[in-house]
């Protein structure tokens, strides 16, 4: 019988090719993903050891993660938190999110597809610069507007602006691309490894067909992302509405959970033609 550990190695391995593709394509190497590989099993290991409430020492660090001890030692001087404060691109991502979700910024004409609405940059509510400062003021408006447009989100139009997207999905912005891989495979692969460990019961379903032709996978694709947008809508306003309800009602150290909702799609050719039994 094969052992869990053995087991779980395959099954990461497995996960991590396309990751180890695209470190390839950008110029990382095995011996720089290893040493970079030592922190995460370092950090991984201080949290289990915190979550059982056991001693952090370097020993037992280096036990529990299989890194040197002298690894550990060293690399522990040169950590730095973590939890550094949130980017621009969080906070450019609330305002897209308010703005799909706050019926004052949706067009409520169309029953069925509430649509954002073009607005003006400045003014009275609804405007850009309102929107902006429903989500913070400690950032100019005008600020966040160039960068949506360096991102290729929004246009701005002889002052009126309008959303290009039906989500925080930025097509220009390397690093902001990048930022989202990590955000949303993460929370992904989270949810899953706990619903193994059976310590979670999180939503992480899929629905899987092969032998089906080009063309049907486009036509697949087209009916996830219209059923990503209703999902989307759905949830993105009951979020908002909670958000807001804690925030007025809610103390601050009451208000310490996180929650995200996503969806994907993916095919691929797995045969280079008609391949027919032996």
């Amino acid at each position: 019988m094969t052992s869990r550990s053995t087991l779980v190695l395959n099954s990461t391995l497995h996960l991590l090719r396309p990751a180890v593709r695209l470190m390839l394509r950008h110029g990382v190497t095995y011996t720089a993903f290893s040493q970079a590989l030592k922190r995460v099993f370092l950090q991984a290991a201080k949290e289990e050891l915190q979550a059982k409430a056991m001693p952090q020492t370097d020993s037992a660090i280096s036990v529990l993660s299989g890194v040197h001890r002298r690894d550990v030692r060293n690399l522990t001087r040169l950590a730095t938190p973590d939890d550094t404060p949130e980017s621009f691109a969080g906070l450019a991502s609330q305002v897209v999110a308010r703005w799909l979700s706050d019926d004052a910024y949706l067009d409520t004409t169309l029953d069925a597809d509430l649509a954002p609405r073009t607005i003006a940059r400045s003014g009275d509510a609804p405007s850009f610069d309102a929107l902006v400062h429903a989500v913070s003021r400690d950032v100019r408006p005008r600020a966040v507007l160039d960068d949506l447009l360096r991102l290729g989100l929004v246009e701005d139009v002889d002052g009126q602006v309008t959303l290009l997207t039906q989500g925080f999905v930025p097509k220009r912005g390397f690093a902001e691309m990048a930022e989202q891989l990590q955000n949303n495979v993460q929370d992904h692969l989270g949810a899953a490894c706990q619903n193994l460990d059976s310590s979670g019961e999180f939503l992480e379903q899929a629905v899987f067909v092969d032998e089906i032709t080009a063309e049907s996978a486009l036509h697949l694709h087209k009916a996830s992302a219209q059923a990503w947008k209703v999902a989307f809508q759905s949830v993105m306003r009951q979020a908002q509405k909670r958000f807001d309800a804690d925030a007025k009602s809610a103390p601050p150290e009451a208000r310490t959970h996180r929650a995200r909702m996503g969806m994907y799609y993916f095919s691929t050719q797995e045969k280079t033609g008609h391949e027919t039994p032996d």
